[in-house]
């Protein structure tokens, strides 16, 4: 009989291909609730999941034949790792499918709020013309980026703002000490970026550590004219500061595609302001970057499968080591 791969939450075609290909045969999720989770992965042999079902203990433990837990993305917050590392499962992640997808929607970002794009659309169709004089621009050239983690989108990111919009970028990353790397200066500390960034763009993973790590104290830093973006995991931001800081003009505006509740409430206050664009956690899904995730997770889980060793794993089983 040919193992059985777990996929909660479809993917796309090409992921789906890739395995059958090889012989696999798929179960596609019905539902993402905790009972229909631990239900379903029972019999499976591996799970390829996204962002929004929870494969925690309990699902880990059902899953009685599991050998690899392959994520569709980069951030592993929804996986229990230290409970599939006790069990001897792999997880693994696709750290080269979506860097150049977000880095670029975080330009998108960028290029919005200092051209005020939302808010020069929004009055000329209300007829206001003169709005062209009304609002506010920026050049980019000459303007400071400060990057929060400097892992591959981060190294992207400022790759992109210093090369093609000429911009100053400096970074900050707890494991990286003071110094120059390629199209950036490393400062210190993250005080010292934040009062010195005219735009900030955060790309930290969402740990017991960094969960709820900014918020007023960081954003009193900033300067009145600079912007705010979250491209990383919501939970890192404390919202209700963020908002706060927006409403009283403590910052000029912000970026958001990542929320601390997902999916965000309908009436979540950050929807009320004119000075924030959002998008729904969409950075990471381009369409080709979409296909990149789902081919690179099922490219763990058959060499899992195989009898082989991921090309992406976070952990170790065999010595019960975490490599995050």
């Amino acid at each position: 009989m040919s193992s059985v791969v777990y996929i909660p939450q479809d993917i796309e075609e090409e992921g789906k291909n890739y395995l059958l290909e090889r012989g696999y045969q798929l179960r596609i999720g019905s539902d993402l609730l905790p009972e229909v989770l631990t239900k379903e992965v029972k019999d499976c042999d591996a799970v390829l999941t996204r962002s929004i079902a929870v494969i925690n203990k309990e699902v880990i433990q059902a899953g009685k034949k599991l050998k690899v837990i392959a994520k569709y993305g980069v951030g592993l917050d929804n996986i229990d790792i230290e409970a599939a590392t006790e069990r001897g499962i792999y997880v693994t992640n696709t750290p080269e499918a979506n860097a150049n997808a977000v880095a670029e929607h975080v330009i998108a970002f960028i290029l919005s709020l200092s051209k005020s794009l939302i808010s020069a659309d929004r009055e000329l169709r209300s007829g206001n013309y003169a709005s062209r004089h009304q609002l506010t621009s920026i050049d980019l050239e000459d303007k400071t980026l400060g990057i929060i983690g400097l892992g591959r989108i981060g190294k992207l990111l400022a790759q992109k703002a210093a090369k093609g919009f000429g911009m100053k970028v400096i970074g900050y990353d707890p494991y990286l000490t003071a110094g120059s790397m390629h199209d950036l200066d490393i400062v210190p500390n993250i005080e010292e970026l934040f009062k010195n960034s005219d735009f900030i763009s955060l790309h930290l993973p969402l740990t017991e550590s960094t969960k709820g790590s900014i918020g007023s104290r960081e954003f009193s830093w900033m300067k009145t004219s600079a912007y705010f973006v979250n491209a990383s995991r919501g939970g890192i931001v404390r919202e209700n500061d963020l908002v706060e800081a927006l409403r009283t003009g403590e910052i000029a505006g912000a970026g958001i595609d990542v929320f601390e509740v997902e999916p965000p409430d309908a009436d979540n206050p950050l929807f009320q302001l004119d000075n924030v664009i959002v998008s729904p956690h969409s950075a990471a899904l381009t369409k080709e970057a979409s296909v990149r995730m789902a081919v690179h997770a099922a490219m763990q889980v058959d060499l899992v499968l195989s009898g082989k060793k991921p090309q992406w794993a976070v952990n170790d089983p065999l010595t019960k080591e975490l490599s995050t």
